[in-house]
Formats: C-alpha cells, structure tokens, sequence
C-alpha cells in the first residue's frame, strides 16, 4: 500500500463547470452509430475543437492485465465500426491485441463538453482497405510507415530513425507518391462496438450519461441512463 502524500508535486483544485447542454432519452437516435455521426458532425463544425477526430485508444495484454494508452485518429466509421490506422507489427498495440481483441477508444470536445465512450471487439481490417486508406496520405507519412519500427528502442538514438529515413526515401525516389505500396506491417483496424456512451457534462458535475449496449455484434441495441 503506498504511503500519503505529504506535499503533492501538483494541485489542481480549480473548479471547471460544464453548461453548456443536456442529453435526454427522447432526443437520441434509437442507432448509436447515427448518434454519434451528428455528434461528430457537429464536432467537425466546431472551430473551437480543432482535431475532433482524436482519440485516446486503450489497450490490455493478457495474462498480465497491464493496460497500455495512446491519442491517436479516428479516420474512418462503417456500418460494423470504428476505424484507425497505425503500424500492427512491432508496436505495443499489436502484442497486447495478440493476446486481448477488446478495446476502447474515446472522444473528448471540449468545446462542446461532450464525450463518447466505445468499447468493443478489435479487428483487422485487411489489407486492400488499408491500402485504399494509406494512398490519402502524405509522401512524408508513407515512408515514415516504411522507416519506424514503431515501440522498438532505438539504440543509437534519433540518427538511426534518420537513417532509415534516408534508406526509404533513396529506395523510393523514382517511385510516383500515389505508387508507393502500404507496407505489410502497417494498416487499419476496426473497433466493432458493444458498447457507446454518450457524455455531456453538466453543471455541479450531475452529467447526463446515455449507454447503449449489446451482448454480442449481431444483437440489438439496448439504451440506458447512466448515474454521473
């Protein structure tokens, strides 16, 4: 057990009041899908939120349990759920969905004061969406998926990423930036819900808390209010 804290290095007790909404039964979509979509929508048009696209997405690895946390972007979302894309061959997210295929990601507006929360069942998308989504990227971004090695040390430090760099970019310079191939290692997976829940703060921390939830990917939809 650890001990108190006699003097904490950090204390953050300013109070911070969310009242800017409400969220009630009556006015949610019965498809936690179309719900989100006019959150995200409204996100989108926010000038205040300025990457409403960003994500934390959490992992866990078993048999240890040890939970592992990173923001990255949402980019996609299709009728069976949501979709990021990264490097699944040395990272941290793919030993921990070896032995784990749950997950959760979650969004945060601040502007708007609203989060939504998904967990879920995670899997690879394959390679041809992965391809179509790669080829929207900067040249840059491609053959920095070709250079990392992502969650692996780098012995000798920064120079060796810039190296590997270089390797890419001399192995691809006469290659057309809408030519150069997604790399086997790098692609997308798909976070299929079991559960969404809607956030939106309120005053005096009495948030409204609406969770839709389902046993399993082909079962319905059940809606519920949550406590805050």
């Amino acid at each position: 057990m650890s001990s108190p804290t006699d003097k904490p290095i950090i204390f953050a007790p300013k109070t911070y009041q969310y009242e800017k909404g409400s969220l009630v039964e009556e006015e949610v979509s019965a498809d936690p899908i179309e719900q989100f979509t006019e959150w995200f929508k409204e996100a989108q048009a926010d000038p205040e939120e300025k990457i409403p696209e960003s994500v934390a997405f959490s992992t866990a690895r078993l048999p240890s349990g040890r939970v592992s946390c990173r923001v990255v972007l949402f980019k996609e979302l299709d009728h069976r759920g949501f979709m990021i894309f990264s490097n699944f061959d040395t990272s941290k997210k793919e030993q921990d969905l070896a032995t784990n295929k749950y997950s959760a990601i979650t969004f945060f507006w601040k502007n708007l004061q609203r989060q939504v929360r998904v967990e879920g069942i995670t899997e690879f998308v394959g390679h041809k969406t992965s391809s179509e989504y790669y080829q929207t990227r900067p040249r840059g971004s491609k053959i920095g998926a070709y250079a990392s090695l992502q969650s692996s040390v780098l012995e000798h430090g920064r120079g060796e990423l810039e190296e590997r760099i270089q390797k890419y970019e001399d192995e691809f310079k006469d290659t057309p930036d809408d030519k150069i191939p997604c790399p086997e290692k790098w692609g997308g997976v798909r976070i299929v819900p079991l559960e969404i829940e809607f956030w939106q703060g309120r005053k005096s921390r009495l948030h409204d808390r609406i969770t839709y939830r389902r046993e399993s990917e082909d079962a319905e939809w059940k809606i519920f209010r949550l406590a805050p």
